[in-house]
């Protein structure tokens, strides 16, 4: 999206003015001061008026950023498609989230109708007044890119996104940012014995792949890297433990949120720069009943050597984020940072508002992910993560099994994934917020994008 100042856009077809009886647009015609102090007066907050040589689109603004952007999607949502740029005038204390709104709203996965060139937004121009800041403005046009990548790639079917299609979609990214992106294939998987992995491959005909990715600012203010892992499931049917088909294994292609999340969070540090030295694990294979599946009653060694019961091929998150966060240890992180779609107890608990997180890193970092996740919109909600939740993932033949009890379930797979990092740890369960089956305001029905933003906004004040 072109996002533009300009002086003067009196002459646009579309208007979008946004303001209140303190902060009234300056740079208004006297017919459009008329008509926004008219609507000031009413009780409504929004208002489109055709009948004027521009189409106006009137919006009172709120001290409520969330309320602002989902002004922005009304306003995408109200606008014909066939319009390709819009004007908007406002104070710049509302502007940017309105904008946000608009272009996180913009958003369409069109790839496979036949007919897609007739369902195309064709809005490619956003001119705004003087008073923006145009690497504000920058911002906001990565943070789309970025959320749009993370929603292409939970969108794809695995008939497109394999494990290895991810791996090449992640290292398109690195090209493009000069991120340095390494891609384990299964025989280096093999070589380094990373059981978990290995063994949710192997009912697949498809090969998995593990993809380092490391952004380093040439002065990073962390002295040790922050790690940021994400589950790979590209597809998910539970295995040998058959999921249902309907509202489960008809929407599995988004098992892959997680590596969605943390691929486009350090895509998005690197378009902007941020000056911090970031590193993204992403573990990936899809999970099938055929070949030589692994079945429940197997023991499986990991990559540090630890043992594990499967009890459930379902629970295959959590053996291939395992490995993952055990080798996170060779980079002597400061953090590390898991997500994954991994439990329906998460979806359970709090839905698709937020997601749960736990661990035990230092509560300056959960403060600063809290404050992060209410600032962008896509909030959490911390869980407690006592010692006692681990005991329900002990064996009695092996070291760990990798299901626990009929309860707390997202906390007790966050402590089977913590006894797999060394590092000071924060596990995001973001099984409900990552895909919606409607949409809400600026987020789609399908692949949310969730955790882009909330990583960013984190990474970017993190201290």
């Amino acid at each position: 999206m072109n996002l533009i100042i300009k002086d003067n856009i009196e002459s646009y077809n579309y208007k979008l003015i946004i303001g209140d009886s303190d902060n009234i647009p300056s740079s208004l015609s006297s017919d459009e001061q008329s008509l926004f102090n008219t609507f000031l007066a009413k009780e409504e907050d929004f208002k489109q008026i055709s009948n004027l040589e521009s189409t106006l689109f009137l919006v009172k603004s709120k001290d409520d950023r969330e309320k602002m952007r989902a002004v922005g999607a009304k306003v995408r949502t109200t606008l014909d498609r066939k319009v390709t740029e819009i004007a908007i005038h406002g104070n710049a204390l509302f502007l940017y989230d309105v904008i946000e709104g608009l272009l996180l709203s913009n958003y369409q996965f069109n790839r496979y109708f036949k007919d897609k060139e007739d369902k195309v937004n064709l809005l490619e121009s956003i001119f705004v007044t003087s008073v923006a800041n145009q690497a504000k403005l920058d911002e906001l046009n990565s943070i789309a890119k970025a959320v749009y990548w993370a929603r292409d790639m939970v969108n794809e079917p695995l008939s497109f996104l394999t494990a290895e299609q991810l791996a090449e979609e992640i290292r398109l990214l690195g090209e493009e940012t000069n991120m340095s992106v390494t891609v384990l294939e299964k025989s280096q998987i093999e070589a380094l014995k990373m059981g978990g992995l290995l063994a949710v491959n192997k009912g697949s005909i498809d090969p998995p792949t593990f993809t380092v990715v490391e952004y380093k600012s040439p002065n990073p203010t962390n002295k040790k890297p922050i790690v940021l892992v994400g589950k790979g499931v590209v597809y998910d049917t539970g295995g040998l433990s058959l999921k249902p088909t309907p509202n489960s294994m008809d929407i599995m292609k988004c098992d892959m949120g997680g590596a969605a999340c943390v691929s486009g969070a350090i895509y998005l540090a690197a378009l902007q720069k941020l000056p911090l030295h970031i590193i993204a694990l992403v573990p990936a294979t899809d999970n099938r009943p055929g070949l030589n599946a692994y079945v429940p009653g197997d023991v499986v060694t990991m990559f540090d050597g630890t043992t594990v019961e499967v009890l459930n091929t379902d629970a295959e998150g959590r053996m291939i984020l395992a490995d993952a966060l055990a080798y996170s240890k060779k980079f002597d992180p400061e953090l590390v940072i898991d997500a994954a779609t991994l439990t329906g107890s998460a979806n359970a608990a709090i839905g698709i508002q937020a997601s749960c997180i736990m661990g035990n890193a230092d509560d300056r970092y959960f403060e600063q992910l809290d404050i992060a996740g209410k600032d962008c919109y896509e909030r959490v909600v911390r869980f407690p993560f006592w010692d006692e939740y681990f005991e329900d993932m002990k064996s009695s033949i092996a070291d760990l099994k990798n299901i626990g009890g009929p309860t707390a379930g997202m906390i007790t797979a966050g402590k089977f994934l913590e006894h797999f990092v060394e590092a000071p740890y924060i596990h995001m369960d973001i099984a409900g917020p990552a895909w919606l089956n409607a949409a809400s305001a600026y987020r789609p029905k399908g692949g949310s994008g969730y955790g882009v933003r909330l990583l960013y906004q984190f990474l970017k004040n993190y201290a």
